[in-house]
């Protein structure tokens, strides 16, 4: 494969690329930083890429590598996190008034229900172990196979299936606990909370019903929601969508307010 066929395959590859890295690293710059090294990684190894596997796979398995690598070395966030941002928020009135700007100033920063169910999974999935969290971004968002995914993550099969079963369990107890959404008895309401702050004439329910999820909270399985919950997920790319700048936003201030607050709990 000559540089000229790589450059023009990875930039078909590369939308998908960058919102993977930032779901796992929840870091704008983090995701700059590591996308470009994958790049450099991928044309420096270029000759040895045999084929086997399809390029997108060998690419994806680069920048997992190089993204673990980065992530190893931070602790993960707890459940709760949400909370905690929202807390913090709560006690810094720059980040509303930031916020507020950006709504004014942008066309890309009005506030979306479906978008801040992305932003949940984001921020909450990270409190999965390593390992799960990548099998399920993966094979439920991005759609690899299981052996893909082995080959991408250098495990077997087996152990795959291990971590996304896991992962799917973990992830469906916590949101049937929390998403207010899905469940009567959930915690969090945020999604509402924050449409009304920033779409006060807007009618909620009238929003809701439009979200498969919710239509269906009373009637499916968790199993069915949760599978529900992964659509709206694929429909959504954080860099491109048509709230993306607000979303990104918040997802800065969500993580430093986690650095903030992991580093006060060591």
């Amino acid at each position: 494969m000559t540089s000229e066929t790589f450059n023009q395959e990875f930039e078909k590859i590369k939308p998908q690329l960058k919102s993977y890295i930032l779901r796992m690293t929840a870091s704008v710059q983090d995701t700059e930083d590591l996308l470009q090294d994958t790049w450099i990684r991928a044309n420096e190894k270029l000759d040895t890429f045999k084929g086997i596997s399809s390029l997108k796979t060998w690419i994806f398995a680069i920048a997992s590598n190089l993204t673990i690598d980065n992530l190893r070395k931070k602790k993960r966030w707890p459940e709760n996190v949400t909370d905690i941002c929202k807390a913090a928020a709560k006690e810094d009135p720059r980040h509303f008034q930031e916020t507020m700007k950006l709504i004014e100033s942008s066309n890309y920063a009005k506030f979306e229900i479906q978008e801040h169910i992305a932003f949940c999974f984001t921020c909450i999935a990270k409190s999965l172990p390593l390992e799960q969290h990548l099998c399920l971004l993966l094979k439920e968002i991005y759609d690899f196979k299981i052996k893909e995914v082995a080959t991408i993550l250098q495990t077997t099969e087996a152990l795959v299936k291990y971590h996304l079963h896991t992962a799917r369990q973990k992830m469906i107890e916590i949101f049937e606990g929390r998403c207010a959404l899905i469940n009567q008895e959930g915690i969090c309401h945020q999604c509402s909370e924050i449409n009304g702050i920033f779409n006060p004439k807007q009618n909620i329910q009238e929003e809701l019903v439009k979200i498969k999820m919710v239509r269906e909270a009373d009637k499916a399985d968790k199993e069915h929601l949760f599978d529900l919950r992964m659509e709206v997920l694929k429909d959504i790319d954080p860099y491109s969508s048509g709230a993306h700048e607000l979303q990104l936003h918040h997802l800065e201030h969500n993580r430093r307010v986690m650095e903030e607050y992991l580093k006060k709990n060591e």
